[in-house]
This record gives C-alpha cells, structure tokens and sequence, in this order.
C-alpha cells in the first residue's frame, strides 16, 4: 500500500507519472497543471488531496488535517474525487506532510494522495462553498474554545460537559495500555489522569483532560477510530464525572499533576469509579486503519465522523509494546540462527505462542538453524518479531524476520520423517483465540522474570525453584501472590527466563493443572 501512495516533497517519476496519466489529475484555478515538475512544489500551507472516495463529507478531509493544527480553509471537487486544505501555518502543513509520509492516509478505507499545493492560500467563493465553511466553522469553534454560531446547521456542538473522557476499547485482540492513551490523547491538551479497568469484560478508560473543550476536540476526532488494524476502536464518550480521584501511580492508574503518589496494589485505584460511568450514547460503526511500528496508523472515516489519529499514536506504537500493522503483511515469520541440535518445533510454538496463535511450525529440511513460524496474522508475527528478534535462545542469538512465504506447507504424508514440521492450528494452547482474553492486556517483552499462573494447592516456593533450576536456571528471587494461585519468578537472566518458559509453560503439575507461564513486566 505504501508504493501507491505519493506523499510529501520529494517524488519519483513513477508517482508523477501516475498522476499525470489519471483520470483523477486536474486543473485547479488554472495553478496544479498537469504538467507539473518533478521539484516544483514547495511546502505550501494548502494541501492538495486526491483520490478521495465518493460521497466522502467536508468533515471527513478537515479531520485528516485536524490533529496538526487549526484548518482554515477547505475546497471541495466533489466532481473530481479532490479537495484542497489550507491550514494556519505552513509548519503545520509541513508535520502533516511528513507524517503521512510514513503513515499512509486513508478515508472510508480507501488510500487518498496529499501534496503540497501550488496555491500559496486558498479563495474560495462562500456562496458556493456554504456547507463546508459551515463545518469548517464548527470546528474550529471547538479548536479555539469557543462556541459554533448556531445557524451552521451542520454539526451539533454543545458546550463540552466535563473535561472528563469515558473510552471504551471495543474488538481488543492487542494489549492497550494507560501509556498508549496517554499519547494519543495528549495531541489533543494537557492529560492530567488517566484510571483504566475491565467493566462488564470490557476494558474501559476515564481520561481527564486539564480543559473541558480539550476533551470535546479530542472525541470528535477519536470517536470511532482503531488504535491498532481492524481492532482496539475508540467508542468515546462524556462522562458524568468532572474530576477523577486518583489514588495510586501504576499501570492502572495515574495522576500526571502527583509524581508522588504510592504504586498501590495496582486495583484499588479505579474501583471507586467504575459505578459511576453513564451509559453510551449510542452504538458506533468501527472503521480500519492500519500500518507499522512508528509508519503506523493509517488514517481513515467512515459514517462522516471526525476520526484521525494523531502523530502520537504512531510515537505510542513506536514507544510502546505492541508492534502495528497487519494489512498486507504476511503472518509467516522467518527465525534463523537458531540452535539446530536443540529447537524442535514444539518449543518455537511455545515461545512464539506468547505473542501470538501459533498455526505451524516447519525447521527447514537443508539449513536446521532456520525455522518458518506461521501465526494467524500479521499483526500477531509483526509483534512476535519485535519482541523476539535479537533474543537468546539456547545459547544464540536469534534472528527473525518476515518471511516472503504467505503460510507453511505441511509435508506429503510420510515424507516428514525427522518431524521438523509440525500442525498447531488445533492446539488448545492458544492464548489468544477468545476475544478480549486477559492474555491480550499481559503481553510484555521476554524478561528475566517470570509470571506463574493456575499452581495448584499444596506446591511449594521449593518445588517450584526446583523446578525452574531443573530447566537449566538459576532462580535469584521467588513471590506468591493470589492466594498462592500465581507466582513470580526471577531468573539470573532473559535467555534462562526464555528457556524457562519453552521448557515449563502447560507443564502438569498433577490433579488437571498444567501451570501457565509468561514474561512479565514485574521485578521482584
């Protein structure tokens, strides 16, 4: 997708090519000619948008440039799938530009090309540009802090009613942390606390911002948007609150205005208020986005709403655990340089099961030292290579990367007779098949400690060390928690806590009870 997309200052003669030969390509007041040379347009605070679907609404194209700065002016080409945007200053058109470079910009799914204009400002005839000046008029209303005159007729925007955002993450099949909401909503004003939770086994949000029309400007253009492709959508709200009663620093909860606050048990901060949320307003349609680490995020509407996501969220996936992406991107992995007299298939899958349903496995017949890892989609493989790349296992360092393969052949029956290929797509050990699992809110980088879950009663600190000594380890510190049903381990290093793990995870402890075993963020 990222080929098809002509973006920014600097174009091949391909993209120039593509232009000039389109049925899309115009002439606007006589100024973006067809004819257009290679190095002839300079940073402009007018934007040129093209390949605009049908129907799309001035709404719409004003949110692609809203997270950027104020938009003050827009021209529609209905006719011509085009528009042009003008924004305050050139600097911001500059951001845009340079962001969608990386990021490729989508409304109602579909790519859409941005360019600096040849136009220096845009004069537009208000009699014939009523509806999108109306709209445009709206929304820098929120922009500004101000109120909408009344007789826009278009969008409906109340004075904001609490600075205090509801955000409930619908489709959450990656891991979204209070870190990644803080970033994506901080493009829009000062966030002062944040209290995540699950309600109803849905993980839920309340954000405080410092200013009330903050909040406004950041539902209009959150509302409805993934975080991640296809998955993790937005549904934003007002709460009924107006201030949020933070009581412990940690990955639940937090006051940005109190450095000082204890960490807590990480629960008792957002119990208080999980009782006091509103209803929604409404459904939401959800609409896809998609791209990759920090070029993530592709942008796109639907249903007319507002919904760009801003340059911070790509920092948020750049800065946080979760690799983006998906569309387009193979789920099959390539690891090489791994201990051929060592790696079987059943510990890959264990391993490369903690960031995802691992489908097949097959250790290459001519160079053992390689394997092809296929999972179920490319969202899972772009966040299984991130974690695990450059990791040591069985005493070298792994390489992984994406594999050209789309999926892993299984061997003619007979033919695979030193069981290098194996079948895991029936395997009960999937972490990740039942929507909104806990599992996706616990994915963390390999780590030298290690979370325990499902011990039975009556297994001991003892026999637990014991065992993870067994696996080739050294334990250096040991930790029961929830009535001794979950436990920490630290190991002396990341490559025992990984050895640990492939050798450990579904390990029968006798009486049904096969323990889990993860990475986890914690230290002991």
């Amino acid at each position: 997708m990222d080929g098809d997309v002509a973006v920014g200052v600097k174009r091949g003669s391909d993209e120039l090519n593509m232009y000039s030969s389109s049925p899309n390509s115009m002439t606007a007041n006589g100024s973006d000619s067809k004819k257009q040379r290679l190095d002839e347009s300079p940073p402009s605070r007018v934007l040129h948008i093209r390949k605009l679907p049908n129907e799309v609404s001035e709404t719409e194209v004003i949110a692609l440039g809203l997270p950027f700065g104020k938009v003050t002016n827009i021209l529609m080409l209905k006719g011509k799938n085009q528009a042009f945007l003008e924004l305050g200053t050139e600097e911001a058109a500059i951001t845009m530009v340079n962001y969608y470079t990386a990021v490729t910009p989508q409304v109602r799914n579909t790519p859409v090309f941005i360019q600096y204009s040849n136009h220096k400002e845009l004069k537009t005839d208000s009699a014939l540009n009523q509806r999108a000046q109306a709209v445009l008029q709206a929304v820098s209303a929120v922009q500004d802090g101000s109120s909408p005159s009344s007789d826009t007729g278009v969008l409906d925007l109340a004075p904001p009613p609490s600075p205090v955002l509801r955000i409930i993450i619908d489709n959450m099949f990656y891991p979204v942390t209070l870190d990644v909401l803080q970033q994506i909503f901080s493009k829009f004003g000062t966030v002062m606390k944040i209290i995540t939770f699950t309600k109803n086994n849905q993980f839920q949000a309340l954000l405080q911002f410092s200013d009330p029309v903050n909040a406004q400007q950041a539902k209009l253009s959150l509302d409805g948007q993934n975080i991640y492709n296809s998955c993790c959508t937005l549904r934003i709200d007002f709460s009924k609150l107006v201030s949020l009663n933070v009581k412990y620093n940690n990955d639940k909860s937090r006051d940005y205005t109190r450095p000082d606050l204890p960490a807590g048990d990480g629960d008792s901060g957002n119990k208080d208020h999980s009782s006091l949320l509103g209803t929604p307003s409404g459904a939401l349609a959800s609409y896809s986005s998609g791209g990759g680490y920090s070029s993530s995020l592709s942008l796109s509407q639907g249903g007319g709403a507002i919904s760009p996501l801003s340059a911070a969220a790509a920092a948020a996936a750049a800065a946080g655990r979760v690799a983006l992406s998906g569309s387009g991107v193979s789920g099959v992995l390539l690891a090489s340089n791994l201990n051929d007299e060592m790696v079987t298939p059943q510990s890959l899958f264990t391993l490369f099961g903690v960031y995802g349903d691992v489908q097949r496995v097959k250790i290459l017949y001519n160079k053992k030292d390689s394997a092809l890892i296929q999972l179920s989609d490319g969202n899972q493989a772009q966040l299984a290579m991130s974690h695990l790349n450059g990791q040591k296992v069985f005493g070298k360092v792994m390489r992984v990367t994406l594999s050209k393969h789309q999926t892993v052949a299984l061997p003619r029956e007979g033919l695979d007779d030193q069981l290098l290929t194996k079948d895991f797509s029936g395997s009960p050990l999937h972490r990740f098949k039942k929507p909104g699992s806990k599992n996706f809110q616990n994915i963390f980088p390999p780590s030298a400690t290690l979370h325990l879950s499902n011990i039975p009663e009556g297994v001991s600190e003892e026999d637990l060390r014991l065992l993870f000594s067994n696996a080739g380890g050294t334990v250096k510190a040991f930790k029961f928690f929830q009535d001794h049903k979950m436990a920490l381990i630290q190991m002396s290093s990341v490559e025992e806590a990984i050895q640990g793990l492939m050798d450990l995870h579904n390990y029968d402890m006798g009486g049904n009870h096969h323990l889990k075993v993860s990475f986890s963020k914690s230290t002991i």
